[in-house]
């Protein structure tokens, strides 16, 4: 008792503290850390996603971004009593591969594109390939042009939204948006910037007209940063919005992955992380580029090393479909003081033997991003029988995600890429049988951090080094503990070859069918 007291008194008495927050998909979490590092409070809220029409998903950068933002900075600063001006610094990630046209006032002239699950600028991919050639797309991406891609959603615009074109003065991402509004200032990191609008910048921070010209201007680019450079400093008006003070260091922030990477403790080759949220992403930090085009690669946010990426559509977007679609009952049930509905599935899951009794799901419900690559993939519930029940299915969707994971990692053991440790964070960490299941079928040992909040601890740590608090990664990666570890049943693992298999030729034998699917309903 005098030990927890004693540490509650030390984060009283601390004078230095630092904001993390991180906007994602459905929900915005934010996190206030001590200058040990060590977290005093936490606060999340939720937001829905706009789906216009298939394939089309979008946020509202004001009534989403931005007001999570400030909801989120004032949870942290009522929940900790500590004084605005004790914070030295905040970083903020967000939901990546986004585009956001503003104009000269920077007010958003359309709701933003979301990233990879909004698949309607396809044919600007292809228009684009023909511009370029195919192998100079390789040569540039090492794939294909796809969803995730920023280039051809601003010739989306361009194409079939001219008016919103014509008055654009910046493309921007989630984090750039925020991070203008905090200080007035546009900018992005180098690690997005790179990566999702490639190939519109050089590597010096320049814009590349060879590749710009006939899809935006360089005018309409932001500034290109680090991700622990200082971007600017709070606003009178950003202050008033959110509570924090004004002069406060804002970092340039980023990527939320690259974020979710960093709290985790993945800093050097080899380290590696599966982020577990509403899609699955996953990032394996390299001493080289790996080209390879079912994947993705770029300069990582930790300085001389790079990075292999990846990134499903769905993952927690599909058990809680799974929920919403045959477990409403228990949704109910929750809502009245029941026991929380995806614990009930978790009850139904253990009655169910691996491999669902001869059922496989492809977890394609909004197209697929790594490493099929493919806007037309749809959902497959393959083997149904009459002896099925939704608890089948369940497990199956659980499974699926599973499968789809161990794809990528085949693919990382045929490219010879060494992996050290794999961290594991996002909800699904939440749901330990999911994990555990997912160590299974890979046959590889899984941890997690200590903190699990997720992206906004890297925020967080990254503000750190932003403010001169810490000197660099290395250092951060000292202060983040492992907290549970994750060994495989190997007698699992030979358990689900034999589904893993079918799960992979399902998608090869349906490929065709599903992008005549789409042609039928366009």
């Amino acid at each position: 008792m005098l030990l927890i007291e004693s540490e509650r008194n030390n984060k009283i008495m601390a004078s230095k503290y630092f904001v993390g927050i991180d906007v994602g998909t459905n929900e915005t979490k934010g996190i206030l850390i001590d200058e040990q590092g060590r977290e005093v409070v936490s606060a999340s809220t939720t937001h829905g996603v706009d789906n216009p029409k298939p394939n089309y998903f979008e946020h509202d950068a004001d009534k989403v971004w931005y007001k999570d933002i400030c909801i989120i900075s004032q949870k942290l600063l009522n929940q900790s009593k500590v004084n605005p001006e004790d914070i030295k610094c905040i970083g903020v990630s967000a939901l990546s591969s986004d585009c956001l046209p503003v104009d000269i006032h920077g007010k958003p002239l359309r709701k933003a594109i979301l990233y990879g699950i909004d698949a309607r600028a396809m044919a600007e991919c292809q228009e684009l390939t023909d511009k370029w050639g195919e192998n100079k797309v390789i040569e540039l991406f090492g794939r294909p042009l796809g969803a995730s891609d920023i280039a051809p959603k601003i010739l989306w615009i361009k194409n079939n939204e001219p008016e919103v074109y014509a008055k654009t003065y910046k493309f921007l991402t989630a984090s750039s948006y925020i991070t203008y509004k905090l200080t007035g200032n546009y900018t992005i990191d180098n690690f997005l910037g790179l990566a999702s609008f490639n190939p519109l910048y050089n590597r010096n921070g320049s814009i590349n007209m060879q590749y710009a010209d006939g899809i935006c201007t360089a005018r309409q680019l932001a500034e290109l940063k680090k991700t622990t450079d200082i971007a600017g400093y709070i606003t009178d008006e950003a202050s008033k919005d959110t509570g924090l003070a004004i002069g406060t260091a804002v970092i340039t922030g980023g990527d939320d992955s690259g974020a979710e990477a960093i709290s985790s403790g993945v800093m050097a080759p080899g380290d590696m992380l599966i982020q577990m949220g509403s899609t699955a992403y996953m990032i394996l930090c390299t001493d080289k580029l790996y080209d390879d085009e079912r994947l993705w690669r770029e300069e990582f946010i930790v300085p001389y090393t790079y990075d292999v990426s990846a990134g499903t559509n769905t993952s927690g977007a599909l058990t809680k479909w799974i929920r919403d679609t045959f477990y409403l009952d228990k949704v109910h049930e929750q809502e009245q003081g029941g026991i929380n509905a995806y614990q009930a599935m978790m009850q139904d899951l253990k009655e169910i033997p691996i491999g669902s009794e001869g059922l496989v799901v492809l977890p394609y419900f909004a197209g697929e991003r790594t490493p099929i690559n493919d806007a037309h993939a749809k959902g497959v519930i393959f083997g149904l029988n009459l002896a099925h029940t939704r608890k089948h299915i369940m497990r199956a969707a659980y499974e699926s995600v599973c499968y789809s994971i161990k794809h990528h990692f085949e693919i990382f053991k045929e490219l010879q890429i060494p992996i050290n440790q794999i961290m594991v964070t996002g909800g699904g960490t939440k749901n330990e049988q999911w994990i555990q299941m997912l160590s299974d079928v890979l046959g590889i040992r899984l941890q997690t951090p200590s903190v699990t909040i997720g992206a906004c601890y890297g925020d967080a740590l990254m503000a750190m080094i932003g403010a001169n608090h810490i000197n660099n990664f290395t250092e951060a990666k000292k202060l983040i503990d492992i907290g549970k570890v994750y060994y495989p049943n190997l007698e699992n693992t030979l358990k689900y070859e034999p589904y893993y298999k079918i799960y992979i030729e399902l998608y090869k034998q349906n490929k065709k069918l599903m992008a005549m699917m789409d042609k039928i309903n366009q």
